[in-house]
């Protein structure tokens, strides 16, 4: 199955009649972007996976929920479609949207690193219509980025991630009567993140991040799988991806020398797991971001 087939909300667009897609693109991380059209429809959305972060670019105004058949879209206004939700819309006249599509995973990542909270105690929160002018001018931007363009793409990933975090900070809530069970003691999980972001160059083993919270191999990795939202070494791989891009942003370290800082075995490693991840290699990352990238 493709990335894009497991996205229930695309899929159910793309099946209309009515709906047009006008580009979509694979950001890496978890996340991808689509940018659509719609006329005179109704579509339900049933207990998606994902996450649906959703902006409207144009029109709109014959748009609503069916439950909710006062309030109606326009231009700007956004909605945020959690993972399990149950929607239905019903769209007179034109519409033009932009969507992001988070994983999971990605949603449970930024709760651990950016909340510091295990993502089970965490949802985002419904929401219709909603007026954040600074999300919104994100969506706008990154609909006039080129997104097959590997420059480009790359830009829109890091706008994606700046999406993503404003709403982690803004549109996270805690669960309504959670009791958590099985997962790593919020001490032992902070001991953890502080040991693998100071040893991201190191080869690091299960069994050295189990001996840290005193536990085997096998009761360690459901628990760090129940607190994180993914397996450790998972986990691993994304932070050192997420050193690396911030190396190739802000330094002029050669690719060697930042593939071993991050704990990549060769240069010729890091630049297919980063090309894997990213959809480009980490020189063309880098060239987004600085004039005359370095050789290396």
């Amino acid at each position: 199955m493709s990335a894009l087939e497991s996205i229930q909300v695309f899929q159910c667009l793309n099946s209309s009649p009515h709906a047009r897609l006008e580009q979509s693109a694979l950001l890496g991380d978890g996340l991808i972007a689509a940018q659509w059209n719609n006329h005179h429809d109704i579509r339900e959305y049933h207990s998606p996976t994902h996450h649906t972060l959703s902006c409207y670019i144009a029109d709109g105004t014959g748009t609503f929920r069916r439950d909710q058949p006062d309030q109606k879209g326009a231009p700007g206004k956004l909605c945020v479609l959690p993972a399990g939700h149950e929607s239905a819309w019903v769209i007179n006249g034109e519409i033009r949207l932009a969507h992001l599509y988070v994983s999971p995973e990605q949603f449970a990542q930024g709760c651990v690193t950016l909340l510091d909270r295990e993502p089970r105690e965490l949802q985002l929160r419904e929401n219709t219509f909603l007026d954040d002018a600074r999300q919104t001018e994100r969506f706008r931007h990154l609909i006039n980025l080129n997104w097959h363009e590997p420059g480009e793409r790359l830009l829109t990933s890091s706008l994606a991630h700046e999406m993503l975090s404003h709403a982690l900070l803004s549109q996270v809530g805690l669960r309504d009567g959670l009791r958590l069970k099985g997962g790593l003691a919020p001490h032992a999980r902070r001991r953890l993140v502080a040991f693998i972001e100071a040893n991201l160059s190191e080869a690091l083993s299960l069994g050295q991040l189990a001996g840290l919270c005193a536990l085997s191999e096998y009761h360690f990795a459901r628990m760090f799988r129940e607190s994180f939202g993914l397996p450790p070494h998972r986990y691993v791989l994304a932070r050192r991806l997420e050193r690396a891009r911030q190396l190739l942003r802000e330094t002029l370290q050669p690719l060697g020398d930042i593939a071993l800082e991050c704990g990549f075995a060769s240069a010729s490693h890091f630049t297919n797991r980063f090309r894997q991840h990213m959809g480009a290699t980490p020189g063309d990352y880098r060239g987004v971001f600085t004039a005359t990238p370095p050789a290396g």
